[in-house]
Protein backbone atom coordinates (compact mmCIF):
# COMPACT_ATOMS: atom_id res chain seq x y z
CA UNK A 1 0.00 0.00 0.00
CA UNK A 2 1.11 3.53 -0.71
CA UNK A 3 -0.25 7.05 -0.49
CA UNK A 4 -2.44 8.65 -3.13
CA UNK A 5 -2.78 12.39 -3.58
CA UNK A 6 -6.44 12.82 -4.49
CA UNK A 7 -8.24 15.76 -6.11
CA UNK A 8 -11.98 16.44 -5.86
CA UNK A 9 -13.61 18.52 -8.59
CA UNK A 10 -16.62 20.32 -7.09
CA UNK A 11 -18.51 21.50 -10.15
CA UNK A 12 -21.86 21.15 -11.87
CA UNK A 13 -20.36 21.87 -15.26
CA UNK A 14 -22.89 22.93 -17.88
CA UNK A 15 -26.01 20.71 -17.73
CA UNK A 16 -26.80 19.14 -21.09
CA UNK A 17 -23.44 20.02 -22.67
CA UNK A 18 -21.20 16.96 -22.65
CA UNK A 19 -18.47 18.56 -24.77
CA UNK A 20 -18.18 21.51 -22.40
CA UNK A 21 -18.03 19.25 -19.37
CA UNK A 22 -15.28 17.18 -20.96
CA UNK A 23 -13.26 20.38 -21.36
CA UNK A 24 -13.76 21.20 -17.67
CA UNK A 25 -12.64 17.69 -16.76
CA UNK A 26 -9.57 18.01 -19.00
CA UNK A 27 -8.57 21.31 -17.37
CA UNK A 28 -9.10 19.87 -13.88
CA UNK A 29 -7.06 16.76 -14.71
CA UNK A 30 -4.22 18.92 -15.99
CA UNK A 31 -4.27 21.09 -12.85
CA UNK A 32 -4.57 18.12 -10.48
CA UNK A 33 -1.77 16.18 -12.16
CA UNK A 34 0.50 19.24 -12.02
CA UNK A 35 0.16 19.22 -8.22
CA UNK A 36 1.04 15.54 -7.96
CA UNK A 37 -2.47 14.08 -7.74
CA UNK A 38 -2.87 10.51 -8.93
CA UNK A 39 -6.66 10.56 -8.90
CA UNK A 40 -9.31 13.09 -9.90
CA UNK A 41 -12.89 12.47 -8.73
CA UNK A 42 -15.87 14.27 -10.30
CA UNK A 43 -19.50 14.52 -9.06
CA UNK A 44 -22.57 12.43 -9.79
CA UNK A 45 -23.74 12.69 -13.43
CA UNK A 46 -20.98 15.23 -14.09
CA UNK A 47 -20.78 14.30 -17.73
CA UNK A 48 -24.33 15.37 -18.59
CA UNK A 49 -25.77 17.29 -15.66
CA UNK A 50 -28.25 16.02 -13.09
CA UNK A 51 -31.57 17.85 -13.52
CA UNK A 52 -31.92 17.34 -17.26
CA UNK A 53 -35.15 15.31 -17.43
CA UNK A 54 -35.62 13.38 -20.65
CA UNK A 55 -32.14 14.35 -21.81
CA UNK A 56 -30.90 11.68 -19.42
CA UNK A 57 -31.92 9.04 -21.97
CA UNK A 58 -30.86 11.10 -24.98
CA UNK A 59 -27.35 11.65 -23.59
CA UNK A 60 -26.87 8.22 -22.04
CA UNK A 61 -23.91 6.22 -23.33
CA UNK A 62 -22.62 2.71 -22.87
CA UNK A 63 -19.67 2.22 -20.54
CA UNK A 64 -17.34 2.08 -23.55
CA UNK A 65 -18.98 4.96 -25.44
CA UNK A 66 -17.46 8.05 -27.02
CA UNK A 67 -17.15 9.94 -23.73
CA UNK A 68 -15.43 7.02 -22.03
CA UNK A 69 -12.93 6.98 -24.89
CA UNK A 70 -12.41 10.75 -24.57
CA UNK A 71 -11.86 10.53 -20.81
CA UNK A 72 -9.46 7.64 -21.33
CA UNK A 73 -7.36 9.92 -23.54
CA UNK A 74 -7.50 12.71 -20.94
CA UNK A 75 -6.41 10.34 -18.18
CA UNK A 76 -3.54 8.96 -20.26
CA UNK A 77 -2.40 12.41 -21.41
CA UNK A 78 -2.12 13.70 -17.85
CA UNK A 79 -1.17 10.40 -16.20
CA UNK A 80 -4.01 10.55 -13.68
CA UNK A 81 -6.91 8.25 -12.83
CA UNK A 82 -10.37 9.80 -13.30
CA UNK A 83 -13.69 8.97 -11.68
CA UNK A 84 -16.74 10.53 -13.33
CA UNK A 85 -20.51 10.20 -13.10
CA UNK A 86 -22.67 9.64 -16.18
CA UNK A 87 -25.95 8.09 -17.35
CA UNK A 88 -25.07 4.61 -18.58
CA UNK A 89 -27.08 2.98 -21.33
CA UNK A 90 -27.20 -0.79 -20.97
CA UNK A 91 -25.26 -2.78 -23.54
CA UNK A 92 -27.24 -4.47 -26.30
CA UNK A 93 -26.45 -7.93 -24.96
CA UNK A 94 -27.88 -7.22 -21.50
CA UNK A 95 -31.33 -8.59 -20.57
CA UNK A 96 -32.78 -5.08 -20.23
CA UNK A 97 -31.01 -3.33 -23.08
CA UNK A 98 -33.31 -0.30 -22.77
CA UNK A 99 -32.26 0.42 -19.18
CA UNK A 100 -30.37 3.56 -18.18
CA UNK A 101 -28.35 3.58 -14.97
CA UNK A 102 -26.98 6.37 -12.81
CA UNK A 103 -23.37 5.25 -13.05
CA UNK A 104 -19.82 6.11 -12.10
CA UNK A 105 -16.77 4.93 -14.00
CA UNK A 106 -13.15 4.83 -12.88
CA UNK A 107 -10.56 5.22 -15.64
CA UNK A 108 -6.94 4.38 -14.87
CA UNK A 109 -3.93 6.65 -15.48
CA UNK A 110 -3.10 4.73 -18.64
CA UNK A 111 -6.58 5.31 -20.06
CA UNK A 112 -8.23 1.93 -19.47
CA UNK A 113 -11.38 1.23 -17.49
CA UNK A 114 -10.78 0.02 -13.93
CA UNK A 115 -14.36 -0.19 -12.66
CA UNK A 116 -17.94 0.78 -13.48
CA UNK A 117 -20.66 1.05 -10.83
CA UNK A 118 -24.42 1.48 -11.14
CA UNK A 119 -26.21 3.29 -8.31
CA UNK A 120 -28.17 0.76 -6.29
CA UNK A 121 -30.30 3.08 -4.12
CA UNK A 122 -32.19 5.66 -6.19
CA UNK A 123 -33.28 8.88 -4.49
CA UNK A 124 -36.60 10.62 -4.97
CA UNK A 125 -39.16 10.69 -7.77
CA UNK A 126 -36.72 12.16 -10.29
CA UNK A 127 -34.24 9.28 -10.16
CA UNK A 128 -36.93 6.61 -10.00
CA UNK A 129 -38.51 8.08 -13.12
CA UNK A 130 -35.38 8.09 -15.26
CA UNK A 131 -33.09 5.35 -13.94
CA UNK A 132 -32.99 1.62 -13.27
CA UNK A 133 -31.26 0.64 -10.00
CA UNK A 134 -28.05 -1.34 -10.21
CA UNK A 135 -27.75 -4.77 -8.63
CA UNK A 136 -24.07 -5.06 -7.70
CA UNK A 137 -23.47 -3.76 -4.18
CA UNK A 138 -19.67 -3.76 -4.04
CA UNK A 139 -17.55 -2.67 -6.99
CA UNK A 140 -13.81 -2.24 -6.47
CA UNK A 141 -10.57 -1.64 -8.33
CA UNK A 142 -6.88 -1.52 -7.51
CA UNK A 143 -5.06 1.79 -7.89
CA UNK A 144 -1.62 2.79 -6.60
CA UNK A 145 -1.61 -0.15 -4.19
CA UNK A 146 -4.98 0.81 -2.69
CA UNK A 147 -8.32 -0.92 -2.99
CA UNK A 148 -10.78 1.64 -4.36
CA UNK A 149 -14.53 1.24 -3.85
CA UNK A 150 -17.40 3.04 -5.58
CA UNK A 151 -20.79 4.23 -4.36
CA UNK A 152 -23.00 7.10 -5.54
CA UNK A 153 -24.63 9.75 -3.33
CA UNK A 154 -27.67 8.22 -1.56
CA UNK A 155 -25.91 4.84 -1.44
CA UNK A 156 -23.51 6.08 1.23
CA UNK A 157 -26.38 7.02 3.54
CA UNK A 158 -27.13 3.31 4.05
CA UNK A 159 -24.68 1.99 6.67
CA UNK A 160 -24.94 -1.50 5.18
CA UNK A 161 -23.42 -0.35 1.90
CA UNK A 162 -20.31 1.13 3.47
CA UNK A 163 -19.88 -1.76 5.89
CA UNK A 164 -20.03 -4.16 2.93
CA UNK A 165 -17.13 -2.24 1.41
CA UNK A 166 -15.23 -2.35 4.69
CA UNK A 167 -15.65 -6.11 4.89
CA UNK A 168 -14.46 -6.39 1.27
CA UNK A 169 -11.29 -4.45 2.12
CA UNK A 170 -11.99 -1.07 0.54
CA UNK A 171 -9.30 1.47 1.52
CA UNK A 172 -10.69 4.53 -0.28
CA UNK A 173 -14.40 4.83 -1.00
CA UNK A 174 -15.22 7.27 -3.82
CA UNK A 175 -18.69 8.77 -3.64
CA UNK A 176 -19.67 11.12 -6.48
CA UNK A 177 -22.79 12.90 -5.31
CA UNK A 178 -25.54 15.41 -6.06
CA UNK A 179 -26.21 16.40 -2.45
CA UNK A 180 -28.90 19.05 -2.24
CA UNK A 181 -30.36 21.46 0.29
CA UNK A 182 -31.46 20.81 3.06
CA UNK A 183 -29.41 17.63 3.48
CA UNK A 184 -25.98 19.22 3.92
CA UNK A 185 -25.60 17.41 7.26
CA UNK A 186 -24.66 14.34 5.21
CA UNK A 187 -21.53 16.06 3.91
CA UNK A 188 -20.81 17.73 7.24
CA UNK A 189 -21.48 14.86 9.65
CA UNK A 190 -22.40 11.52 8.07
CA UNK A 191 -19.35 11.19 5.82
CA UNK A 192 -16.72 11.60 8.57
CA UNK A 193 -18.64 9.10 10.72
CA UNK A 194 -18.84 6.59 7.86
CA UNK A 195 -15.06 6.88 7.41
CA UNK A 196 -14.42 6.33 11.13
CA UNK A 197 -16.86 3.50 11.80
CA UNK A 198 -15.62 1.57 8.75
CA UNK A 199 -11.93 2.48 9.01
CA UNK A 200 -11.42 3.78 5.50
CA UNK A 201 -10.99 7.03 3.61
CA UNK A 202 -14.15 8.44 2.04
CA UNK A 203 -14.05 10.99 -0.78
CA UNK A 204 -17.41 12.72 -1.23
CA UNK A 205 -17.48 14.97 -4.28
CA UNK A 206 -20.54 17.11 -4.89
CA UNK A 207 -22.24 19.31 -7.40
CA UNK A 208 -22.78 22.95 -6.46
CA UNK A 209 -25.32 25.71 -7.12
CA UNK A 210 -28.84 25.81 -8.55
CA UNK A 211 -29.89 23.32 -11.21
CA UNK A 212 -33.54 22.96 -12.13
CA UNK A 213 -35.56 22.46 -8.96
CA UNK A 214 -32.46 21.50 -6.95
CA UNK A 215 -29.89 23.52 -5.02
CA UNK A 216 -26.66 21.56 -4.59
CA UNK A 217 -24.74 22.42 -1.45
CA UNK A 218 -21.11 21.71 -2.37
CA UNK A 219 -19.10 20.90 0.79
CA UNK A 220 -17.14 18.14 -0.95
CA UNK A 221 -14.70 16.48 1.42
CA UNK A 222 -12.17 13.74 1.95
CA UNK A 223 -12.47 12.18 5.43
CA UNK A 224 -9.95 9.87 7.04
CA UNK A 225 -10.38 6.74 9.17
CA UNK A 226 -10.01 8.89 12.30
CA UNK A 227 -13.13 10.83 11.32
CA UNK A 228 -11.08 13.94 10.56
CA UNK A 229 -11.78 15.78 7.30
CA UNK A 230 -8.56 16.26 5.35
CA UNK A 231 -9.97 18.78 2.90
CA UNK A 232 -13.33 20.52 2.57
CA UNK A 233 -14.69 22.63 -0.27
CA UNK A 234 -17.06 25.52 0.28
CA UNK A 235 -20.17 26.48 -1.70
CA UNK A 236 -18.47 27.45 -4.98
CA UNK A 237 -16.80 25.57 -7.83
CA UNK A 238 -13.46 24.37 -6.53
CA UNK A 239 -10.71 21.80 -6.94
CA UNK A 240 -9.55 20.59 -3.54
CA UNK A 241 -6.88 18.01 -2.74
CA UNK A 242 -5.67 15.80 0.08
CA UNK A 243 -3.61 12.67 0.67
CA UNK A 244 -4.91 9.18 1.26
CA UNK A 245 -2.16 7.93 3.60
CA UNK A 246 -1.88 4.17 3.49
CA UNK A 247 0.47 3.94 6.48
CA UNK A 248 -1.90 5.98 8.63
CA UNK A 249 -4.80 3.80 7.50
CA UNK A 250 -2.96 0.66 8.62
CA UNK A 251 -2.21 2.18 12.03
CA UNK A 252 -5.78 3.39 12.46
CA UNK A 253 -7.22 -0.03 11.68
CA UNK A 254 -4.94 -1.60 14.29
CA UNK A 255 -6.11 0.89 16.91
CA UNK A 256 -9.83 0.73 16.05
CA UNK A 257 -10.95 -2.91 15.86
CA UNK A 258 -14.57 -2.37 14.82
CA UNK A 259 -14.46 -5.06 12.17
CA UNK A 260 -12.69 -7.53 14.42
CA UNK A 261 -15.16 -6.97 17.27
CA UNK A 262 -18.30 -7.45 15.21
CA UNK A 263 -20.73 -10.23 16.18
CA UNK A 264 -22.47 -11.17 12.91
CA UNK A 265 -24.43 -13.94 14.58
CA UNK A 266 -26.52 -11.24 16.28
CA UNK A 267 -27.33 -9.30 13.13
CA UNK A 268 -29.66 -11.71 11.36
CA UNK A 269 -32.81 -9.60 11.97
CA UNK A 270 -31.23 -6.80 9.93
CA UNK A 271 -31.93 -8.74 6.74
Amino acid sequence: MTSLHTALLQSSGRPGDVAHNLRILDDAAREAAATGAGLLACPELFLTGYAIGGDVHRLAETADGDSAQAIGKIAAEHGIAVLYGYPERAAQDEPDSAAVYNAAQLIGPEGGRLANYRKTHLFGCFEHEWFTPGEQAVVQAELAGLRIGLLICYDVEFPENVRAHALAGTDLLLVPTAQMHPFQFVAESVIPVRAFENQMYVAYVNRVGAEGEFEFVGLSCLAGPDGVVRTRAGRTEQLVRADVDAAFLKESRADNPYLHDRRPELYGPLT
